[in-house]
């Protein structure tokens, strides 16, 4: 396996040199070569990102990486964009499939209601025809059954949705630490050697040092967009310090490149939930607040966890505009998979999630999770 993936490595460098040195319109038919290669070799978006990383540094002192438009990365940049296209046609069929799982559970569920429904109606029924009680009871059973069957299908696939959104969970995670680790170690690294090469004394080396302090701006550059985009994939001060600090850095991120603002009070008692479950409200924060980014249009947030007798509740309300909540989740397509996904990971630790909005009032998204009655308050 690392025998295939080295030749790939250098099948790559070997690519994107040509392409750098005679730069033509379409680079993509080498770079999807390269791109189908790695996914046949159960290489991911992340493998290839360090793989064409490691290309540009190899291929640094051939090509001047400083200019960004029209430059030598512009070019390796298209470069890469091709070689990824792939990876992410088989990652959207992923999600896909995904999305077609979360409609059959929506049709099921349906299907489930009207089952009920008509076994309410079978039930009065029975009250009216006395006569024909024989009949009524087998017509009773036999819909009772068809409901138990309907009920457990409907679990069944509840469950899968929600293996499917722990799987992702993890993958996240993984992703993170990958790019914490791996990515932005070598950047820092390219960093490190420029600013060795930034104190030479030669005096020939004036354009030299301009050269590498411009490069310099644009690793630091690569070195945040890293950090951001891990960051929102799984903030790893979740994990090391708590629910409460991450959604504090996660507020003061997403306010400062939305421009609006974010209040947040906390009770300290939410830290002793357990891990999955301090996840699950970060996740249905972090889904709410990007959906009032991206329509709400709203001037201020307010963010709320606080304590009830048996349960933890937080509270997300903003002053935006409003949205028929029932017509959005009887949707199909996209527009209802935040809210839906929201809806499971709360449920699926065992707690209930309300969304209300109304006409000049904003939205108000409120997930509640158990809590023991014998923890006391801080």
């Amino acid at each position: 396996m690392k025998a295939g993936r080295a030749r790939l490595s250098a099948r790559y460098l070997t690519a994107l040199r040509t392409h750098l040195a005679n730069p033509g319109p379409e680079p993509a038919a080498a770079a999807r070569n390269l791109g189908h290669a790695a996914l046949g070799k159960g290489m991911v978006t992340l493998d290839l990102a360090i793989m064409h990383q490691q290309a540009v540094v190899a291929l640094a002192p051939s090509f001047d990486f400083a200019r960004i438009r029209n430059g030598a990365l512009f070019q390796a940049g298209a470069f890469f964009t091709e070689a990824l296209i792939p990876l992410e046609v088989s990652q959207r069929s992923r999600r896909e499939i995904n999305t077609q799982l979360q409609q059959r559970n929506a049709t099921l569920h349906a299907h489930t209601t009207a089952l009920a429904q008509a076994n309410r109606r079978l039930e009065r029924e029975v009250a009216r025809r006395e006569t024909s009680e024989t009949a009524v009871r087998q017509g009773r059973a036999h819909y009772q059954t068809l409901f138990l069957g309907s009920q457990i299908m409907q679990k069944r696939l509840r469950q899968l949705t929600r293996q499917i959104l722990t799987a992702q969970e993890e993958e996240r995670k993984k992703i993170s630490r990958e790019l914490h680790d791996e990515v932005v170690q070598i950047l820092v690294g390219i960093n490190v050697e420029l600013s060795t090469l930034t104190y030479g004394n030669s005096p020939d080396l004036p354009h030299l040092k301009d050269k590498i302090t411009r490069t310099q701006r644009l690793v630091e550059h690569s070195v945040e967009a890293v950090h951001r985009f891990a960051r929102e994939l799984r903030p790893a001060v979740l994990d090391d310090l708590g629910l409460i600090p991450a959604l504090r850095t996660y507020c003061e991120s997403l306010a400062e490149r939305k421009k609006f603002r974010i209040h947040l009070t906390a009770f300290g008692g939410v830290e002793t939930l357990a891990g999955d479950k301090r996840t699950v409200l970060f996740r249905v924060a972090q889904e709410a607040l990007t959906n009032v980014a991206r329509h709400a249009r709203a001037t201020h947030v307010r963010l709320t966890i606080s304590r009830l007798p048996a349960a933890i509740r937080m509270e997300i309300a903003d002053n935006g505009k409003s949205f028929p909540v029932q017509q959005v989740f009887g949707a199909k397509g996209h527009k209802r998979l935040g809210l839906v996904g929201m809806r499971e990971r709360v449920e699926m630790v065992g707690g209930s999630l309300t969304i209300e909005s109304a006409l000049g009032q904003g939205t108000t998204v409120r997930a509640e999770l158990p809590f023991p009655a014998e923890i006391p308050s801080p």
